[in-house]
C-alpha cells in the first residue's frame, strides 16, 4: 500500500514574494479594501486604525520588519528543502481558488483535478502597481506556460474512494485555454518545488465564498479520508500532502493563529471543530486547507513549526505567517 510520509503547511502571501522594502507599501492596497474581516461584520481600514494594537508602532520598526522578513524567507527555503529531499512519488496540494479558475457560475466546494498535467501561465493582467505585480508574478512562469505533471491515477482513486465515503467531489481534467493554476498551487510549484517535475494532485477547497464553504470538521474528516484512500492505493509510493495558504489575514489575528497552532500540535479534532466559522472568512478562510492537511497527516510527528506575525500597516493588517512539517 502507499503511505503519506510528509505533511506540510505553508503561508503563500505575496509578502513572501516581495522584497523587504515593499512590505510597508501594502498599505496602498489594504486601505482601499472593501472590507477586512474581524470575525464579524465588515470593517473599514479607518475603523481598524482607530482600534489598532497599542504596540503596533513597535511591530513596524524597521529592524523588526527586517528580522521577520529574513526569518520568513529562511522558513520558505527550509520547507522547500524538506519537500525536495523527501523522495516523494507524488504530492497532494490542498489549496483554494480565489476566482482564478472557478466563479459564481460554478463554485465547487471540493474539487479534485485529474488531468494528466496542470498548466502554469505567466501573469498577464494585474490591476495593482508595478511592485505588487512583481510580487504576484512570482507565483507563475516568467515567460512561457508550462505543463506540470499530475498523478492522474491517484487523483481518480481519491475521487472514487471519497465518493464511497459520502464526500460529493467535483472533478476537472483540464483548464480553460489561456488560463493556469492559481497562486495557491503556483506557490508550491515555483517557490517550494522550484520547478521540479514531481507529480501532484491538486485539491481545491472553496474556503472563501459562501454559501458552500466546507466546515472545519468536514475539512478534517476529508483529510482523514484522503489518508485512508492513499493506504488503499496499490504500490509502495511515498506521498506527501501540503496545505497552501493562511494563517490569519488580511488582519493579523494572533489569538486565532495560536488557537489553530495548538490544535495542529495536538491533532485535536474537537478543537478544530470548535473554531467559529465566522472567524474563517476572507484570508483566514485558508486555515481550512491546514485543517484538511492535518487530518491526513495525523499519524505523523510534528518536526517543525514557526510562526511570524507579519504586520505591515499601522492598522494591524498583514499575515500570520506559519510554516510547519510533519514526518
Amino acid at each position: 500500500m502507499a503511505h503519506i510520509v510528509l505533511g506540510i503547511g505553508t503561508s503563500h502571501t505575496p509578502m513572501l514574494n516581495a522584497p523587504l522594502q515593499d512590505w510597508p507599501r501594502f498599505i496602498d492596497r489594504d486601505q482601499h479594501r472593501q472590507y477586512i474581516e474581524l470575525g464579524g461584520p465588515p470593517i473599514s481600514y479607518e475603523q481598524l486604525l482607530a482600534q489598532a494594537p497599542k504596540d503596533i508602532a513597535e511591530q513596524l520598526e524597521p529592524q523588526i520588519l527586517a528580522d521577520r522578513y529574513t526569518r520568513a524567507q529562511a522558513e520558505v527555503e527550509k520547507l522547500g528543502q524538506t519537500l525536495r529531499s523527501a523522495e516523494l512519488d507524488a504530492l497532494i496540494i490542498v489549496g483554494d481558488d480565489q476566482k482564478e479558475l472557478y466563479h459564481d457560475d460554478n463554485m465547487p466546494s471540493i474539487l479534485i483535478y485529474r488531468g494528466q498535467t496542470i498548466r502554469n501561465t505567466p501573469l498577464t493582467e494585474h490591476p495593482g502597481p508595478d511592485w505588487a505585480r512583481a510580487a504576484s508574478a512570482r507565483y507563475y512562469e516568467p515567460e512561457v506556460p508550462r505543463e506540470y505533471p499530475v498523478q492522474a491515477a491517484l487523483a481518480n482513486h481519491l475521487v472514487e474512494f471519497l465518493m464511497g465515503r459520502e464526500f460529493d467531489i467535483s472533478v476537472a481534467d483540464r483548464i480553460a485555454q489561456g488560463k493556469g493554476e492559481g497562486h495557491a498551487f503556483g506557490f508550491v510549484h515555483r517557490r517550494l518545488l522550484q520547478g521540479s517535475s514531481l507529480p501532484v494532485v491538486p485539491i481545491f477547497l472553496n474556503t472563501y465564498y459562501p454559501p458552500n464553504q466546507p466546515s472545519p470538521v468536514r475539512c478534517y474528516k476529508l483529510g482523514q479520508a484522503i489518508a485512508a484512500a492513499v493506504k488503499e492505493w496499490p504500490g509502495q509510493e511515498r506521498i506527501g500532502i501540503i496545505a497552501s495558504g493562511g494563517l490569519s489575514h488580511f488582519l493579523v489575528d494572533e489569538p486565532l493563529d495560536q488557537r489553530v497552532m495548538d490544535a495542529l500540535r495536538q491533532q485535536d479534532e474537537a478543537a478544530f471543530a470548535a473554531i467559529p466559522r465566522n472567524k474563517l472568512n476572507s484570508g483566514n478562510s485558508e486555515i481550512r486547507n491546514w485543517i484538511c492537511m492535518a487530518g491526513a497527516a495525523r499519524h505523523l510527528s510534528l518536526q517543525q513549526m514557526s510562526y511570524i506575525p507579519a504586520y505591515r500597516t499601522p492598522a494591524g493588517t498583514g499575515t500570520g505567517l506559519c510554516f510547519a512539517a510533519w514526518q
